[in-house]
C-alpha cells in the first residue's frame, strides 16, 4: 500500500497501544511517528509538524490536555483525537473544551480510529470555494447545492435524512463508519437513534437508488463503507489490523 502523504504523530506511554496504533496507522497508508509522553510530543510536533495528532490524555509528565495547550497557545491549529478512558458526555466536554478535534474512549477498536483519523483530516482540508459540489461514487450522484440525485442517469427523490446520509458516505468514499459514526453524523447530538434505524435508513436508500445503490456496502459486524466495486460483495468483513 502506498504511503499516505499525510503524518500522523501517535503519543501514548503504554508501548502495547503505542505499537498497536502505529502499525494500524501505518497499514493504513499514513506516515506516522511516535512518542511516549508530553515533551517528546511537542518536541516532534515542532521539528515535524504532523497532519495529526493522537494523544492519549494520561501521561507520565505532561498530561495530553496540556500539550494540547501548549500547542494551541503557540498557535498552532493540528487536528488531535483525543484517548481517554473516560465515557459518555464527560469525554466529549473534556475534549472539546480542551481543544480536541475528536476523541475515542479506551479500549477502541484500531479500525474506528482509523477512520476517525481519515474523517478529521478530511474536515481539515475542506475544498476549495470553486471546487464543483458533486459528489459521486459508481452511477451515485448527488448535487449538494441543488440537492439532486441521480442514480445511472435517473433523478431520484430522497427525503432530508436520505439526503444527509448518502451525502455522509459518499464524502467519505472507501472509510468504513459504524452505525454510531452514522447515527452522530445523520441525526446529530442528542439523538435517540439505534442501530437498527441506521440499518433500516440504509436499506431504504439502497431500494430508492436501485442498482446503483450497491456502492453502499456493509460491514459485518461494524457500519457501512461506500466503495465502487461492481463485481465485489454487498457485504464484506471488517477488517482486521496486522498483530
Amino acid at each position: 500500500m502506498a504511503v499516505d502523504a499525510r503524518r500522523v504523530l501517535v503519543v501514548d506511554d503504554d508501548r502495547a497501544i503505542l505499537d498497536l496504533v502505529t502499525r494500524t496507522l501505518r497499514f493504513a497508508g499514513f506516515e506516522v511517528l511516535g512518542a511516549r509522553n508530553g515533551e517528546g510530543a511537542l518536541a516532534l510536533a515542532a521539528d515535524a509538524a504532523p497532519h495529526l495528532i493522537v494523544l492519549d490524555v494520561m501521561l507520565p509528565d505532561l498530561d495530553g490536555t496540556e500539550v494540547c495547550r501548549h500547542l494551541r497557545e503557540a498557535g498552532d491549529d493540528v487536528p488531535i483525537i483525543f484517548l481517554t478512558a473516560r465515557t459518555g458526555a464527560e469525554a466529549a466536554i473534556g475534549a472539546f473544551a480542551r481543544g480536541g478535534d475528536d476523541y475515542l474512549t479506551k479500549p477502541f477498536d484500531p479500525m474506528e480510529l482509523v477512520a476517525r483519523v481519515q474523517a478529521v483530516l478530511r474536515r481539515a482540508s475542506p475544498p476549495e470555494p470553486d471546487e464543483r459540489r458533486v459528489l459521486s461514487l459508481g452511477d451515485v450522484e448527488l448535487d449538494q447545492d441543488r440537492l439532486e440525485v441521480r442514480a445511472a442517469g435517473t433523478p431520484v427523490e430522497l427525503t432530508a435524512t436520505e439526503l444527509r446520509l448518502l451525502r455522509y458516505l459518499l464524502a467519505n468514499p472507501g472509510i468504513v463508519v459504524s452505525r454510531q459514526q452514522i447515527l452522530d453524523a445523520v441525526w446529530g447530538p442528542g439523538h435517540e437513534g439505534t442501530a437498527a434505524r441506521v440499518e433500516t435508513m440504509v436499506s431504504r436508500l439502497r431500494t430508492k437508488l436501485g442498482a446503483a445503490g450497491s456502492v453502499l456496502r456493509t460491514v459485518r459486524g461494524f457500519g457501512y463503507v461506500a466503495r465502487e466495486d461492481p463485481d465485489g460483495p454487498d457485504e464484506v468483513d471488517a477488517w482486521t489490523p496486522p498483530r
